[in-house]
């Protein structure tokens, strides 16, 4: 069967945005009728000349909002009752692209490319796609506490602040912290307030990176990264990454006049592996000697289950060229919106400039709480019940896999962070995962985070969200199409 629909790569819509909207009205106005088979979704990548990702990507968000239904081992369907009302669809397909053409910046093209960096949640399945926070144990009574004497403070949140950098009893506060949790000697005046990680990153990035600069990066890597330094014109190096962390020894001919390494050293993502110290020491050597920044993303360093800690970069860096990346998000939960870089001295006031102009300030009133939520203890008392959670969370999973699938798996990066890596026994990754999502289960391959070739079957488990019974009853469904695939 071929569909009726065109992808145009000149286009400022994403690839599998168009798909999505192409199939959407085709099925809404009759062209692909009731009842249907669609093409796999191989197949109709090679048709379209897209990758897989973009296909399963456009299906998942069909499948989501009723248009599309797969049935194990027949394939995928359209649904015969439609969701949608066809004269809505068309009065809003009429608006769309019925503009003129608007030529994109090549920041902006780079960006219209990439697609989400996760194809949306479906209702009603176990997501295991991502390290998310138990949201169930979270400490409301305590945070609500704080947001309301934040908030009782009239008109103190509600204008701009002289500083951007952030409210400073929070940056004392984190500055203290990472004193005592990670070896991070710094002060107050060393510390930004940020909108999570991510921006933190598109900051370093904005003042670092010239079009065309090299810049080294894990392979495979946090996609976020990849995606804001290639959108900011970076010459991307990938450098493998094996049991002790990135390979420091390979920087110098893979990544030859790299201004700068982005690494995730406590808990490599999305491997999970921890950077050895003996690697710690040659990085730190390889940044003085190359002149290179290294943007450390600590970003959940807070939960380690096995071995002793290992001090962050950060606390072992004496010529003053790690940047400390550092958020909330993981800690707290993700809505929060705030996280932090730490600056070496000669970057603070052109990162403290960046981030004014970027937004002003991240929202005052979530500052103001979230520092008297870390004065009062309360942040590092949850951090403490979420370590005993996730620690027994992890063992569940590991058992699970065990039972289920046996020595058909192999796990690693469990030895902290809230996800892990399990590699299984299939050769298409794409296509289990499609298989998966048909028995109520959502994998992310790890495939997304290379830059070039990945490993077949590799797949990222986030344990922290989910309960014992959740996690088994999921990797339980996982084992059964393993066996199925034996058949």
């Amino acid at each position: 069967m071929e569909l009726p629909i065109e992808l145009d790569a000149a286009s400022g819509v994403p690839l599998h945005r168009q798909l999505y909207d192409g199939l959407r009205a085709a099925i809404v106005e009759g062209r692909v009728t009731p009842g249907m088979r669609l093409p796999s979704t191989r197949a109709l990548a090679e048709a379209l000349g897209v990758s897989r990702s973009t296909i399963t990507s456009s299906f998942a968000q069909l499948h989501s909002e009723g248009y599309l239904q797969a049935t194990t081992g027949s394939g995928t369907f359209v649904c015969n009752d439609l969701p949608d009302d066809a004269a809505a669809l068309h009065a809003r397909a009429d608006r769309r692209g019925g503009g003129a053409s608007i030529r994109l910046s090549t920041y902006g093209a780079s960006l219209a490319e990439a697609g989400p960096l996760e194809p949306p949640r479906v209702a009603g399945t176990i997501d295991f796609r991502d390290g998310r926070p138990a949201f169930d144990h979270f400490p409301f009574d305590e945070w609500r506490r704080c947001i309301s004497a934040a908030a009782r403070r009239e008109g103190a949140w509600l204008d701009y602040r002289p500083d951007p950098a952030g409210h400073p009893p929070l940056r004392e506060a984190i500055a203290e912290y990472l004193g005592r949790a990670r070896a991070v000697m710094c002060s107050a005046d060393d510390v930004v307030i940020v909108s999570g990680s991510q921006q933190a990153i598109d900051i370093v990035a904005r003042v670092l990176i010239e079009p065309g600069d090299a810049v080294a990066l894990e392979e495979p890597g946090y996609l976020g990264a990849q995606r804001t330094f290639a959108a900011n014109g970076a010459d991307l190096r990938a450098i493998p990454v094996d049991a002790d962390g990135i390979r420091v020894d390979l920087l110098a001919t893979d990544a030859a006049g790299a201004r700068l390494v982005y690494v995730t050293p406590s808990h490599q993502f999305p491997l999970g592996v921890v950077l050895s110290s003996e690697r710690r020491r040659q990085l730190l050597q390889w940044a003085e000697a190359a002149d290179a920044v290294i943007v450390e993303d600590d970003y959940d360093s807070a939960y380690r289950y096995e071995g002793r800690p290992i001090p962050a970069l950060f606390g072992l860096d004496r010529s003053e060229r790690v940047v400390y990346v550092g958020t909330f998000s993981k800690t707290m939960f993700p809505a929060l919106r705030i996280g932090y870089v730490v600056v070496p001295w000669p970057l603070r006031e052109v990162v403290f400039a960046a981030k004014a102009f970027s937004d002003r300030q991240s929202p005052i009133l979530e500052q103001r709480a979230l520092a008297a939520f870390m004065a009062d203890g309360g942040f590092e008392r949850h951090l403490r019940r979420m370590r005993i959670l996730y620690r027994a969370r992890r063992v569940a999973l590991l058992d699970a896999l065990r039972y289920y699938i046996g020595n058909d798996v192999e796990v690693i990066g469990d030895r902290a962070g809230m996800h892990l890596v399990a590699r299984l026994p299939v050769s298409d990754s794409h296509e289990f995962a499609a298989r998966a999502l048909q028995a109520g289960v959502m994998l992310m391959s790890t495939e997304a985070h290379h830059l070039h070739a990945s490993v077949p079957g590799e797949f990222i488990f986030g344990f922290a969200e989910h309960d014992e019974s959740t996690m088994e009853d999921g990797v339980a469904r996982l084992g059964r199409l393993l066996r199925e695939g034996k058949r």
